[in-house]
């Protein structure tokens, strides 16, 4: 829940907003620092420290990934697309099984018809340490993520509204609130030391 105090940080394509702390349990800094976390889980394999969490609409982190890339030789693990995986297949205890994925007939259960629609995070929040790149806001988009909550601002690849503004272009139907710059400093002080240290 927003409550409508501005909050430190830049803004993309509307108002920044403080998240409410007391109808939410995390609050963006307490997620940030989850994501931190798993950034710094990503640094230790030798990959790019990004670390992602989805919160639902209880405040609870039901998805969590950190970049694999390297590690796994996987040029789509970026920690984005692996916590909102996670984030539907948690919500998604059992998927039907033998049905076609577009069932013949119109009498299915609620319980099935919500196994299809998991993927659904309308209701949820992504929260990362790096602004979302091209491929990960559009992931954002086809999910259908509610807010993205971002730390360090991305010069080259960010696609939240540094370079590129993809969950606001015109052409898309789905538009989530982006925040940018929660807790910036901690999350471009990991990804600078990170790449000082390689050069």
């Amino acid at each position: 829940m927003w409550d409508g105090r501005v909050a430190r940080g830049r803004v993309c394509g509307a108002a920044v907003r403080r998240w409410s702390t007391t109808l939410d349990p995390m609050t963006p800094q307490d997620a940030m620092r989850q994501a931190l976390d798993l950034a710094r889980q990503a640094a230790l394999a030798g990959d790019v420290p990004v670390g992602a969490v989805v919160l639902d609409a209880d405040g609870r982190i039901i998805g969590r990934g950190y970049n694999t890339r390297e590690a796994q030789g996987d040029p789509l693990a970026h920690a984005e697309i692996l916590a909102m995986r996670e984030a539907a297949q948690s919500r998604s205890l059992r998927q039907p099984e033998a049905e076609p994925p577009f069932p013949r007939h119109p009498e299915r259960s609620e319980a099935k018809s919500r196994d299809l629609t998991a993927w659904n995070l309308a209701d949820c929040t992504l929260v990362v340490t790096l602004e979302p790149c091209p491929m990960c806001a559009g992931a954002c988009l086809q999910t259908h993520i509610g807010r993205i909550v971002f730390g360090a601002w991305d010069a080259k690849l960010g696609a939240c509204g540094s370079i590129w503004d993809i969950p606001r272009d015109p052409h898309v139907g789905h538009t989530p609130q982006v925040v940018g710059g929660v807790s910036e400093r901690d999350c471009a002080a990991l990804l600078t030391d990170f790449f000082a240290a390689r050069r």
